[in-house]
């Protein structure tokens, strides 16, 4: 075990149930759902409803969601991403003055949220507790409010202009025009009222055929293009996970719309060498993490947008000889360009860099019969579309903003279409068993930190607190920025980053813990059936069991 970092904190170590999340009142919710004998989905959806209240920069009933579920030696998946609305056409936008969809506002608002309708899928299969319990804690909060964290006051100080620009986001998150300070406390009573009818309506009548649906589509303001119809009309589906073998365990994740292609991918490409030989936190580990990285994104630009859109050669793409061709690529002392040619390429459309942000929560929970949970929720960008609307207390996702107005582009805006979506909760199973359960918020670092966080456990024995806190490294282009660079995080010492440098990479350096790289957290199942949590110093998270 290669050991130049000491964690901040042990591992949480349990036996009957575990969960953990990026804000501790959320892992709390978890906590008392599992031990009141809920089952790990019915911990999920209480924790997420919680951080839809404490975390509403990252988390909301107006965004979308993933998940992956490991019950009985089976790997099942659930797609809950919303597709543009019925009136969301290119035409649409252009005819508004736009050449790009706004990144915030009215206009930034045209997909569906599709989270709740996940939440009704999973717990429908594997809920044990009925759907009202799970939301007293979400309910609570947000009627008597929550003391705020640095981080969120952080957030919000960062958005405060944003925020100022409606009078509800204003009102909800803002003291008298100015960002509130850590410790204060923010109440949303809107919210608490939605969750309400949420817990009481339930996800369809309450939610998407009813009142939630017609008072937030009547808040979206005039350009949206989103109506209380297309909400009738959306449905959340179960799909069946990608996967690969890596070192003998086998990583699932997502296909189309999300980039779980790429996570794939990154750790075939790893399984070709011998990563241990390098040893963690030298130039040669994080030079190779960025070069397989950047062949990946390759293929995941050329080919993920919706499914029904283009027809992923998943197969061929995770195959061994094709991984071992594209492996050949990657030279140990020099760096390739920042954007790899796929490939394989698909007819009749225009392969270009797919560059998204977003923040997101991950959360992970396994309970006393082994039902394991991998659950990734956001609403894209911090306050997603930058409002709430109307008085529904939910801040709309702008996940459609993501969309381009481009009709050559592999993410060409369409209605009913679904976006490209970098959300992609990780899960690996041995002989058919649960074994790790990871995932990170972070954008184009998602596939990036899930890697390291596989390599830094199967390669060189770290527990997963001391991979989740060991250095990082992001290799994309931030927001405002012109190209895609490397971050890398300031523990990094110096000399590597000189021969890093010597080697091509575009190197920038970030803070010691940074949060552009992600909140973190992962879950290691035992062969003695223990439990091992481990949450991001970088966030607010905690992992609990019992």
């Amino acid at each position: 075990m290669y050991t130049h970092h000491r964690p901040g904190r042990p591992p949480t170590r349990a036996q009957r149930g575990i969960i953990c999340s990026p804000h501790y009142l959320a892992s709390s919710t978890g906590l008392d759902v599992l031990r009141n004998g809920g089952s790990a989905v019915d911990a999920a959806i209480a924790a997420n409803a919680t951080l839809c209240v404490v975390y509403p920069h990252m988390a909301g009933l107006g965004g979308d969601g993933f998940w992956q579920i490991c019950a009985d030696g089976d790997v099942e998946a659930i797609n809950a991403s919303g597709p543009a609305a019925s009136k969301a056409t290119r035409d649409y936008y252009e005819e508004l003055g736009y050449e790009e969809i706004p990144e915030r506002g009215s206009a930034s608002a045209l997909t569906v949220p599709g989270a709740v309708d996940g939440w009704r899928l999973a717990h429908k299969k594997h809920g044990r507790l009925p759907w009202r319990r799970l939301f007293e804690d979400a309910i609570t909060y947000a009627r008597e409010g929550i003391a705020i964290t640095d981080d969120f006051a952080r957030w919000i100080a960062e958005d405060a202009g944003v925020l100022a620009k409606q009078s509800m986001a204003a009102e909800t998150f803002l003291s008298s025009g100015e960002a509130p300070t850590a410790g204060s406390v923010i109440t949303q009573p809107a919210l608490a009222d939605s969750f309400e009818t949420l817990a009481d309506q339930g996800p369809r009548k309450g939610f998407y055929d009813g009142p939630i649906a017609d008072e937030f589509c009547g808040g979206l303001g005039d350009e949206s293009p989103l109506s209380s119809r297309d909400f009738r009309d959306y449905q959340a589906e179960w799909v069946s996970p990608l996967s690969i073998e890596y070192r003998g365990y086998t990583a699932h994740s997502l296909p189309p719309n999300t980039q779980g292609i790429a996570a794939l991918q990154i750790l075939g490409l790893l399984d070709g060498f011998a990563v241990s030989a390098w040893g963690d936190g030298t130039a040669d580990y994080y030079h190779h993490m960025v070069e397989v990285t950047k062949v990946a994104f390759g293929d995941r630009d050329a080919w993920v947008t919706a499914p029904e859109t283009v027809d992923l050669p998943a197969k061929k793409l995770l195959s061994s000889a094709y991984l071992d061709e594209r492996r050949s690529l990657i030279e140990p002392s020099q760096s390739l360009a920042a954007n790899v040619e796929a490939g394989i390429e698909p007819e009749g459309i225009d392969p270009q860099p797919q560059d998204p942000g977003g923040d997101t929560c991950y959360l992970s929970v396994v309970d006393n019969d082994g039902l394991a949970v991998s659950l990734i929720q956001s609403i894209y960008f911090d306050f997603g579309s930058g409002f709430v609307a109307g008085d529904s207390g939910i801040i709309p996702q702008n996940r459609g903003s993501f969309f381009s107005l481009d009709s050559t582009h592999i993410n060409s805006l369409e209605p009913g279409k679904r976006t490209f979506h970098t959300l992609i909760p990780g899960l690996i199973t041995q002989n058919g068993e649960p074994w790790l359960l990871y995932g990170t918020m972070g954008g184009e670092g998602q596939p990036q930190t899930q890697a390291a966080i596989v390599s830094r456990i199967v390669d060189f024995g770290y527990n997963v607190q001391t991979a989740i806190e060991a250095p990082r490294w992001l290799f994309g282009r931030t927001w405002g920025a012109e190209s895609r660079s490397l971050s890398l995080e300031a523990r990094i010492p110096d000399g590597v980053v000189t021969e890093l440098q010597r080697r091509g990479q575009p190197v920038e350096m970030a803070r010691r813990f940074d949060d552009t790289m992600g909140h973190a957290a992962a879950i290691r199942v035992h062969s003695d059936g223990t439990l091992e949590g481990g949450a991001d110093p970088r966030g607010d998270g905690a992992a609990l069991g019992y």
